[in-house]
């Protein structure tokens, strides 16, 4: 393991609903629960393997007191009060995390992803630079430049890129680490895909790395207004 991804990702689902931006093929996420109006997590994913050990399986009990903390930063969009996402993260994820002795037990990758998180404080940098929800476009250029400039490193950013649209809507960002938990630019392919039917169930629909040349719509959540 080289390097290691830390995902921060958008209840994107209500906003898309509740906007004035129609999109050809509406999302499926009638249920993202509105209180989440800040970024949350979405994992810690090692540069190499995925689904490392299947008999090595999630047990909510080793991380009872992380609990309050992975709720609120680190929720289940759709269904808060679940820990399937955990699950699905650890699983798919965290078992290959594991072949790192910092990170070799539940408790210490989902207490380290956590603590990655709040070093960071993405969302508070995003709204410091005010780049926040709003019905007015904002270039690619721009909100990675914040980003850039901040941490000193390359982000990726995803979007959702509806058909037929000019416009790609913002999804979720990757911040890069080394192995010794330096910051470090990520790389990344122009292929690079994530279907959110696999961990969201929003069918029809994927991220994948956003177009420098496309404006991008950061959409405000419902009930909440833009800034």
């Amino acid at each position: 393991m080289k390097s290691l991804a830390l995902v921060v990702l958008l209840c994107l689902g209500c906003g898309l609903m509740s906007s004035s931006f129609v999109l050809a093929s509406p999302l499926q996420m009638e249920h993202c629960d509105p209180k989440f109006d800040y970024w949350t997590l979405h994992g810690l994913w090692p540069d190499k393997g995925q689904e490392c050990n299947s008999s090595w399986h999630f047990n909510v009990t080793l991380i009872q007191d992380l609990l309050p903390d992975m709720q609120k930063w680190w929720p289940d969009l759709i269904t808060p009060a679940s820990s399937e996402f955990w699950q699905y993260e650890w699983q798919k994820h965290g078992t290959c995390a594991a072949k790192a002795e910092s990170l070799n037990s539940q408790h210490k990758y989902f207490g380290k992803v956590l603590e990655l998180y709040h070093t960071l404080d993405l969302d508070g940098v995003m709204k410091k630079f005010n780049i926040v929800p709003s019905e007015t476009y904002y270039t690619f250029d721009h909100i990675e430049g914040i980003i850039l400039n901040f941490y000193s490193v390359k982000p990726k950013i995803q979007c959702i890129h509806p058909k037929g649209e000019k416009v790609q809507i913002l999804g979720q960002i990757e911040i890069c680490f080394n192995s010794d938990f330096q910051l470090a630019n990520c790389e990344h392919s122009e292929t690079d895909t994530l279907r959110l039917i696999d961990f969201l169930n929003v069918k029809g629909t994927e991220f994948s790395v956003c177009d420098h040349a496309t404006p991008v719509y950061y959409p405000p959540l419902k009930g909440k207004p833009s800034m």
